[in-house]
């Protein structure tokens, strides 16, 4: 009886815990992604390349230039760099997208796994939280996928399909062919639901 009980006030612990988790990782992604839409705006505003990526006057947020698959613009916030913003109008989500994964990043944003904007093979994995990834098995064939690079450059997709694979698929997950694929792990970490997504039409921020 008594380790009954204990399991229970365990259980209720961690969903209170996840609760906050999700909670700080919305209001997070909502505060990360009003800076980086200044940042975008302060970019498209300047013609001279020089002075596009200089240090500006606050001192949380440092543009640079950096190369990981190409001549990409990037911005760091809390020593982080960014590469762009992912919008997914039907699941109500709008959030940024670090240059580099790892499982502490993770918790902050969703990341790059592999591939870029330029190269047609982007691959993003986000945490299981609600207001990150967590809804991805909710999407459609054919709802929309918006991701915004840090020039201002817009691409649009649409979602083809969701895989579900297995962590040891790499090679799966990478060499698809898709332009856009997004993926999150399934509670317990058994399985990746994975959205493929094609190319709807490419453009460039008004």
């Amino acid at each position: 009886m008594a380790a009954g009980i204990v399991l229970m006030a365990a259980a209720i612990a961690l969903l209170g815990y996840n609760r906050r988790e999700d909670q700080r990782a919305g209001e997070e992604a909502l505060e990360l992604v009003s800076q980086i839409r200044q940042e975008i705006s302060y970019r498209e505003s300047l013609s001279d390349k020089e002075e596009r990526f200089t240090d500006r006057d606050n001192e949380d947020t440092i543009v640079s230039e950096t190369e990981l698959s190409g001549d990409e613009a990037v911005t760091m916030i809390d020593g982080y760099d960014y590469i762009g913003i992912l919008v997914i109008p039907s699941l109500g989500l709008e959030l940024l997208v670090m240059a580099e994964w790892d499982y502490a990043r993770l918790r902050i944003a969703p990341c790059r796994y592999t591939g870029s904007l330029e190269t047609g093979d982007l691959v993003v994995s986000g945490h299981n939280y609600s207001r990150h990834f967590g809804r991805l098995k909710n999407l459609a064939a054919g709802e929309d996928v918006i991701f915004t690079d840090m020039d201002g450059n817009v691409c649009y997709y649409s979602v083809v399909e969701t895989e579900i694979l297995e962590p040891t698929a790499i090679e799966e997950m990478t060499d698809s062919g898709y332009p856009l694929s997004l993926f999150t792990c399934t509670y317990g970490g058994q399985t990746r639901v994975t959205v493929r997504c094609e190319y709807k039409n490419r453009g460039e921020l008004v």
